[in-house]
């Protein structure tokens, strides 16, 4: 996988910096977008911690090539900009995972806990995050980097989605954002699948982000996955032969894992929610 570029959008804390972690872990190019630069910056961000500078320390001794972008994907022109310098610099992007995720910010307002309210008494700027910013960032990640996966013929499009999508799960806004992410994925897969580039919407478990371990008395984690795992399962799919008939499908992570015989970090291996 040593040749491989891949961009990670969103990867500086949580699941977006563990599947960036495990890409290079196989040799590829990763390139990694996120608003945090610095751990000082991560000090005062509502998740309060993670940083492109702590990824880049993380990642140092493994085999692949990291660069971090500082961008904000409520930018279309970030966005884009990102996209134009990895094309620029390798004339391909391999991989595009879909996970610059800011829906989880600000659950709590003062002391009022909005992310369990009715969508009569959400706020509105959960719209503007988790669609307005998370939605269409991936759209836009993906309008970008489409051109040159047609051009190459092979490329793999992941959007980081959820059981959201197809059960109640928190907040309405989350469920029509993760549907909207699933929807996407199938719609680009018809259009992609002449061009022999693969689009797969892909979720995860339980996973052990530095926000679920903040409140891990409250969570059982024997089920639980690492960061890394989803992004071993990511090198996974884009070494199957058989990818194509994956695309345009709903994937769960631990799901793939077994069927590739993928282990996590610690050796264990999650079972399939």
């Amino acid at each position: 996988m040593r040749e491989t570029v891949a961009l990670v959008t969103g990867g500086s804390r949580g699941i977006g910096r563990g599947i960036a972690l495990a890409l290079l872990a196989e040799g590829a190019s990763v390139h990694v977008t996120a608003r945090t630069r610095t751990d000082a910056q991560a000090a005062v961000h509502p998740q309060r911690e993670g940083s492109l500078d702590g990824l880049v320390a993380e990642a140092a001794g493994l085999p692949g090539h990291l660069t971090t972008h500082v961008c904000d994907h409520a930018d279309d022109a970030q966005t884009e900009a990102v996209v134009a310098s990895i094309v620029a610099r390798h004339g391909r992007i391999d991989i595009l995972v879909n996970n610059a995720w800011p829906g989880y910010e600000n659950m709590v307002e003062g002391n009022d806990f909005t992310w369990a309210k009715p969508f009569w008494e959400q706020p509105m700027w959960r719209w503007d995050a988790m669609v307005g910013t998370a939605l269409r960032g991936a759209f836009v990640a993906a309008r970008a980097a489409a051109p040159t996966m047609v051009r190459q013929g092979a490329g793999l499009i992941v959007n980081i989605s959820y059981w959201a999508a197809q059960r109640h799960d928190g907040n309405a806004i989350y469920g029509i954002a993760k549907a909207g992410a699933d929807k996407m994925i199938a719609d680009f897969a018809h259009e992609l699948r002449p061009h022999g580039v693969a689009a797969v919407s892909l979720y995860p478990g339980l996973v052990r982000t530095e926000a679920v371990m903040r409140a891990a008395e409250y969570f059982d984690l024997s089920n639980s996955e690492s960061p890394q795992f989803i992004g071993r399962v990511i090198a996974g799919l884009w070494r199957d032969p058989l990818l194509m008939n994956k695309s345009g499908t709903v994937q769960v992570a631990a799901a793939l894992a077994e069927a590739y015989d993928i282990a996590d970090i610690d050796g264990k291996r999650p079972r399939p929610a």
